[in-house]
């Protein structure tokens, strides 16, 4: 199967406006994760879905390839969409974020497989163990569960599983009993084109997560398992960490 890497990006990010342009590491945040997703060995190439001029400047400057995309698009999604709706040789779509330059290819890579192992499903993503009750109780933090087949059941910003009687030794259970959800998608192509047409569903309303909406229609999604997540930027504090790492890697 044909797949491809799409990086949706946008300016007007609010934690931390034009992020990724910084460039304090010499590089531009956006070339970190093109280069990263570059790294993955299926995917036959890499795309960055721009909503501004100036963002496919910075892009055609480093030499990756770019397309501009509707501004006022509602979500990455949607942006990724119309970046491959004429592309009928692509069959599955990588959605992975500009502010993520450590992705791993080798993770992409597994998003890939999941797709290309299970003929019925839609999607995919991954998920790696959450072992902190500081983080199972984070809002922010998003949780997954996921059946024996390894096929999502439901994503929330609640504690999921409930445990009705808590003790201390269910967050280093082995194997384990909570997941964070990792926010990099696969999608089949047509699928994807499907899901950007469709309204949010009442569950992706109350808990303002995208995925919801194709569990609620019904859809298979796949979730990979992995050991350890990238560290995404959306705080200044992010960036200054990930610049501090870039500089004292060998």
């Amino acid at each position: 199967m044909n797949s491809m890497v799409v990086i949706p990006a946008r300016l007007a990010s609010v934690r931390l406006p034009r992020k990724l342009l910084l460039a304090e590491t010499g590089k531009p945040l956006i070339q970190h994760t093109y280069e990263s997703a570059s790294r993955a060995k299926l995917p036959s190439s890499v795309l960055v879905a721009a909503d501004s001029e100036e963002l496919a400047a910075v892009v055609r400057d480093f030499s990756g390839q770019v397309v501009l995309t509707d501004p006022e698009a509602r979500s990455g999604t949607d942006r990724i969409a119309e970046a491959v709706a004429d592309m009928a040789e692509v069959d599955i779509v990588v959605n992975v974020q500009g502010d993520e330059p450590d992705i791993s290819g080798a993770a992409i890579d597994q998003l890939i497989s999941l797709l290309t192992d299970d003929v019925e499903a839609s999607m995919a993503t991954l998920a790696v163990p959450l072992r902190t009750r500081e983080q199972l109780e984070d809002p922010a933090c998003v949780k997954v569960i996921f059946n024996e087949q390894g096929r999502a059941i439901y994503f929330s910003r609640s504690a999921i599983p409930h445990v009705r009687d808590w003790e201390d030794g269910v967050l280093t259970a082995d194997p384990p009993n909570f997941y964070q959800h990792i926010g990099i998608y696969a999608y089949r192509r047509e699928f994807l084109l499907r899901l950007a047409k469709k309204k949010r569903s009442h569950l992706e309303s109350l808990e303002n997560l995208e995925q919801l909406r194709a569990l609620s229609a019904g859809e298979t999604i796949l979730v990979g398992v992995v050991k350890k997540a990238a560290n995404g930027i959306d705080t200044r504090e992010d960036y200054a960490s990930f610049v501090q790492q870039y500089k004292l890697a060998p």
